[in-house]
Parts: C-alpha cells; structure tokens; sequence
C-alpha cells in the first residue's frame, strides 16, 4: 500500500521547492551531470547528496549482517536521524529529510520540522517510519508536487517482464563520519571518517564503486546535491550575473512545478471542439473533411521528406496552423 503517497520525479525543482513549502530556508538543490569531485565542491557548503538508482531485483538488497559497501553503525540512529522506510513512494522525500534534519545546526529547517525531528529523534528508527508516513503535512507537500495523471491504466499485468523499480538513498557527512542513509537498510552504513571538506571526494568514490555494481548498459542514475541557496554568495560577491541566473532558475522551476500541477486534457479538448466548430461554421462537414484530408497529405509529405533525407524524428517543418 502506498498509503495515499504519490511519487515524484528526481528533479531539482521539485526538491527545492518541496523543501520551501516544508518551511526551510536558503538551501536548495542542483542536479549533478559527472562523478568529479570538483563538481560537487564548486557548489560549497555541500549539505549532502541524493542519490537515485534502479533498484535490484536479481539479487538480495539488504542484508543483518554486512552491507556490500562500508559497514553497519548500529549505534548510530541513537545519535543521528535515520528513519526506517514503511511506505512506498516516499523514499525521496525521505532521503532529502535524511540529510535535512542531520544539518539542524547548519540549516534553518524550520519550526515545523525542527517539531518532528525532536518528537522522533526520542523514538527507534522503524516508530521515526511510521510517524513519517503519518505525517499530514510531509504527506500533503509531497504530494503536491507529484504529477497530474488524467488517464488511468486499468490493465493488469498478466505476465511479461515487471517493471523497473527505482530507490532513493542519500548520502552525508555527520559527526565526522560518512553516512548512507537507506530506510530499506537495517541500520546507518558508514563510510569511514569525513569532514565536509573530504565529502566531495569520499562520496563520488564510494558512489562509483556502487555505479560498478551493475551492467555497463545501465544508465539510469540521477545525482543531486543539496547546498546553500546559491543567491547568498551571489549577493555576498556583488555578482549581478550569477544572481540573474539563479532568480531565472528559480522561475523556470516555479512554472515547471506548476505545469506538473495541472491536468491539459480539459483543455486540449476545448482547443480541438473549438477549431472543429469553426471548420463546421465555414463549410459544413465538406469542409471539415476537407481540412482533415489536407492535413493528411501535409503529414504523409513530412514523413517522406524525413525518410529521402534519412532524418530520425525531428523533421525539418514546423507545424502548420491555420487561423
């Protein structure tokens, strides 16, 4: 059971904006493109990392006795926020939580979470799950932020390969150690000793060895790192261009969480009825079939252009409307 929450997609806007409405501030999220360390450290202070794969269903995840990388702190969960994962759905807000309440002092999280994590910080990892899973304003942020889904499949799957699985885990330095942070894992992996300084370069080791893991064919990874709001430095420095960028970034990702929002069906729908009254109103149904028939011709004419220019789905015509 999903327990009514809904999945998001591993995006830096998402994330950014999750963690504001949760009512944290100046820090949010950037999506990393290589495992260079001096990718991550040129975004300093580096808070931690998220990191999403797929998950492994040909042999065992988790184990009591030895992860396959690092190895258990279970005294660990006593002193720092890991939360055993109880619900499906949630283990990416779960790993950007991992590493928020482990940076309280370093981040402003606000009064709402600095609420939870002290109530939870009092209970076993396995009770800090279920209390995430019952929280109604986790839950309610979380899923303001999953994507509207018009269409509903109501096809069961009767045989065939299953789908892929994805997990969230997340990464970051406390208390001078390396910690991964997996709800699906019994206890704490550690990663040996860390300052925020050595995360950037102990953490992509650590992630390339797990990246190894798997085929050479699997490419589906996603990293992100959460940092300070790069605005501060920008107004700290006077740099007027990096501060433009970031404002242009933050608004892009504002209209992007708001397209996620919305459902178009509605109004595609609208747009067609319109346009095929309009044809009825110029001709009858001559001209509506008319009109059907031309754009007909006009796309069988752009799939042979592609195919004697030997192009693959782009075309080289725009779309022709009528108004």
């Amino acid at each position: 059971m999903s327990g009514g929450w809904n999945t998001i997609e591993s995006d830096a806007g998402v994330f950014t904006f999750l963690l504001n409405n949760l009512g944290v501030q100046d820090v949010q999220f950037e999506e990393l493109l290589t495992l260079e360390p001096d990718s991550l450290a040129s975004l300093y202070p580096v808070y931690g990392v998220i990191f999403l794969f797929k998950y492994p269903t040909d042999t065992p995840y988790t184990s009591t006795e030895k992860p396959l990388d690092g190895s258990f702190d279970r005294d660990a969960a006593e002193r720092i926020w890991f939360a055993a994962q109880t619900i499906q759905n949630a283990c990416g807000t779960q790993a950007l939580l991992s590493v928020l309440m482990n940076k309280e002092g370093e981040v402003d999280i606000g009064t709402q979470l600095r609420d939870f994590r002290e109530f939870t910080m009092a209970l076993p990892p396995e009770f800090r799950g279920e209390a995430l899973s019952n929280s109604e304003l986790i839950r309610d942020v979380h899923n303001s932020f999953a994507k509207s889904s018009p269409f509903v499949d109501e096809t069961q799957r009767t045989g065939g390969e299953a789908e892929d699985a994805f997990h969230f885990v997340a990464y970051t330095p406390v208390d001078g150690a390396l910690y991964e942070l997996d709800g699906l894992q019994p206890a704490p992996i550690s990663h040996g000793a860390c300052t925020p300084e050595d995360f950037p370069a102990k953490v992509m080791e650590v992630l390339q060895r797990r990246i190894a893991r798997y085929d050479m064919s699997e490419i589906r990874f996603n990293l992100m790192a959460m940092v300070r709001d790069r605005r501060i430095a920008a107004r700290e420095a006077g740099d007027a261009e990096t501060l433009a960028r970031e404002e242009r970034k933050r608004r892009d990702w504002h209209f992007e969480n708001a397209l996620r929002r919305h459902n178009f069906v509605g109004f595609a729908g609208a747009v067609l009825k319109g346009v095929v009254d309009a044809k009825l109103g110029e001709g009858g149904e001559a001209a509506y079939d008319a009109w059907v028939e031309e754009a007909k011709a006009k796309t069988r004419q752009r799939l042979e252009s592609r195919k004697k220019g030997g192009g693959g789905g782009g075309g080289g015509e725009d779309v022709e409307m009528e108004e």
